[in-house]
């Protein structure tokens, strides 16, 4: 018997109405919302057509109960552009990860989260504490991916086509979730993991309907990956926006955002400032001066090559799980689990250090 929910799952992400769904599977709305009603069957013909436009078996849509992400408790980055559409295959996205996510943790010990919850400090003071309570001090974040997973941040990539969706995140069994769309600039990928990250320690019992939740994640990003005192001392002033480009190097972020900062902060003129974004905004959106490089996941790197040596493939998950390879891959950065084979990992026991 097929599962009614899982039909969902796929039509959401395959970004479809029910109306458009319906004529995908060459039948009416009205079939659709009986079959989900569970009042009515689809036909074997409905089936077939369903399995060949979203390329999921059909053992997928006959497993049981799917568990999908609480929409209350997820923080949407980029929530009033957002389309119904995009949130909603962005949080089908979020069920197959679970879906994964277990299988793993089956296989593996993975880290426990080391998140304190800070919601009665301000951004600013929730930075500078998290920092404090992880012992990084004011240094660089090198790799802002790895360093949430080190902590126990169960991050997953995204490939939604969509520029209106930054990146969400939620808590599910005291498990923090971090999800990145990989269609951003690093920079601005590197920026979306701090904001979650906020989000995860000043809002967990809040709820991401905080009506300044959005601007405190922001300041929190900020303060977390650019450390005033650390940004005053190496760029104490600013002569134009080539020194803003040349800076953003130590701290890895784009130049709008350390820009912004140290507008804040009073080292750059409110005049100084509406001059530099002019110049910026001529360049676009989506590239950034001397960029820097993707950042990915260094704990499914690990995963995906230690049991690769047991012969399991992506595609082997793939065929566990009964979702397609391509869903995987989105969900993990893109990596095959190209073997390194010089690397030793204990089995079923991963630890990352920062």
């Amino acid at each position: 018997m097929l599962n009614p929910e899982r039909i969902e799952l796929v039509r959401l992400r395959l970004g479809l109405t029910k109306s458009g769904f319906a004529k995908a599977l060459g039948i009416d709305r009205k079939t659709v919302q009986r079959f989900e009603a569970g009042t009515h069957e689809l036909s074997q013909n409905s089936v077939d057509n369903l399995i060949k436009i979203s390329g999921y078996p059909q053992k997928f849509f006959e497993s049981g109960k799917i568990d999908y992400p609480n929409s209350e408790a997820v923080s949407f980055r980029s929530l009033r552009s957002l389309t119904a559409t995009s949130r909603n295959a962005a949080l089908a996205a979020g069920a197959l990860a679970f879906e994964l996510d277990d299988w793993i943790n089956e296989r593996f010990e993975l880290p426990d989260h080391s998140l304190p919850q800070l919601d009665n400090h301000t951004p600013t003071e929730a930075a500078i504490a998290l920092r404090t309570h992880w012992g990084i001090g004011e240094r660089p974040i090198g790799n802002m991916i790895n360093m949430l997973e080190s902590h126990g941040v169960r991050v997953f990539s995204l490939s939604e086509g969509t520029r209106h969706l930054d990146a969400y995140s939620f808590w599910r069994n005291d498990k923090p979730y971090v999800f990145l769309n990989t269609m951003k600039t690093p920079e601005h990928s590197r920026f979306d993991g701090a904001h979650e990250l906020g989000h995860l320690v000043l809002h967990r019992h809040g709820g991401p309907s905080h009506r300044n939740a959005e601007d405190q994640a922001n300041a929190f990003a900020s303060a977390f990956l650019m450390p005033i005192a650390d940004v005053k001392a190496r760029l104490p002033f600013v002569h134009g926006l080539n020194d803003l480009i040349r800076g953003k190097k130590r701290w890895k972020v784009s130049t709008a955002a350390l820009a912004y900062t140290l507008h804040k902060q009073g080292v750059i003129s409110d005049w100084h400032y509406r001059g530099y974004c002019i110049e910026l905004n001529k360049l676009g959106r989506t590239k950034e001066p001397h960029g820097i490089e993707s950042e990915t996941s260094q704990v499914w790197q690990k995963i995906l090559t230690d049991l690769w040596r047991e012969g399991v493939t992506i595609t082997h998950i793939a065929d566990a799980l009964k979702i397609p390879e391509h869903e995987l891959s989105n969900l993990l950065f893109g990596i095959a689990a190209a073997p390194n084979t010089q690397e030793k990992q204990k089995p079923n026991s991963l630890k990352l250090v920062e």
